[in-house]
């Protein structure tokens, strides 16, 4: 590079420091009861918006719902609790439930906070533990990873691997690991079926891949809703919302919109009501 142009790029980078605000420092998670951990730099944001679906408007998912209650429950109250993954099939409300649960766990025990975390942040995970420990005496932790799957050459699942059996990412007692997936396994076929094609330790590499959901002390599947569950849901929604619409018309309206996007899952139902109260010009924040 040219030395003169070396320069004109030192001065740009010098006044974008500047202009920069400065990162708010943390001094501890009294902002709320929610927060999204980001990398690079490494910060927590505090969320504020609580679901708008609670706890008794997920249907058909009745014996997941009071494992994971029970179980966010006792770990709040100091008593020991499980790592948790919910799998199964799109739309089920798997990430619902899991945000459902902490809102109204944390109603009671305000000091249990939840962090979510994306999957490709999952190598920051030892710091993000380090700065729960500095900042946050005193309270428990649920940290959340949404849609957690791995696939090609990833190397993440060693990490959780570590965090949930113990090791170098060591797990404090005050936190809990829970991760939703399309996946039981977590791993994409495709790379059980590259271990098998290398080395003369495959085997050991695939059971090694295969067996992560095992470290999961609690595992829960969801399953595709029936017509009767998904009509069941729509009607919840209209009566929680107060959606004027009639029971016959709402149910014609709601197979019609499940027809016309070829599936059928609570987050058709969810899409299909904030389609009819838009429609209809009804406030969801309203909700009871």
């Amino acid at each position: 590079m040219d030395h003169s142009n070396e320069k004109v790029f030192l001065r740009i980078a010098e006044a974008l420091e500047r202009i920069s605000p400065p990162e708010k420092p943390l001094t501890d998670l009294k902002e709320g009861n929610s927060y999204i951990w980001k990398s690079h730099p490494d910060r927590l944001i505090p969320m504020h918006a609580d679901s708008k679906i609670s706890l008794n408007l997920l249907v058909g998912i009745e014996e997941v719902k009071k494992q994971l209650l029970k179980n966010t429950l006792q770990f709040s109250k100091g008593f020991p609790g499980n790592n948790v993954l919910l799998w199964g099939a799109r739309g089920t409300g798997k990430s619902s439930l899991v945000k459902a649960v902490h809102q109204i766990v944390s109603k009671e025990f305000t000091d249990l906070k939840l962090v979510e975390i994306q999957r490709d942040d999952l190598r920051s995970l030892d710091r993000l533990l380090s700065i729960l420990a500095l900042v946050g005496q005193g309270h428990k932790y649920v940290i959340f990873c949404d849609d957690l799957s791995f696939v090609g050459e990833d190397n993440e699942y060693k990490i959780l691997k570590t965090l949930l059996e113990g090791g170098i990412v060591e797990k404090p007692d005050n936190v809990l690991f829970y991760a939703t997936s399309n996946r039981k396994h977590l791993i994409a076929r495709e790379m059980v079926e590259n271990e098998q094609s290398v080395g003369i330790s495959s085997s050991e590499a695939i059971e090694e891949k295969v067996s992560l959901s095992d470290r999961f002390g609690l595992v829960l599947g969801f399953y595709p809703c029936s017509q009767k569950q998904y009509l069941e849901m729509v009607l919840l929604y209209r009566d929680a919302f107060n959606i004027p619409i009639g029971k016959e018309q709402l149910y014609e309206d709601a197979i019609e919109w499940q027809q016309a996007r070829g599936a059928r899952s609570g987050r058709v139902a969810w899409q299909y009501i904030l389609n009819l109260a838009g429609r209809l010009e009804v406030s969801l924040d309203q909700s009871h």
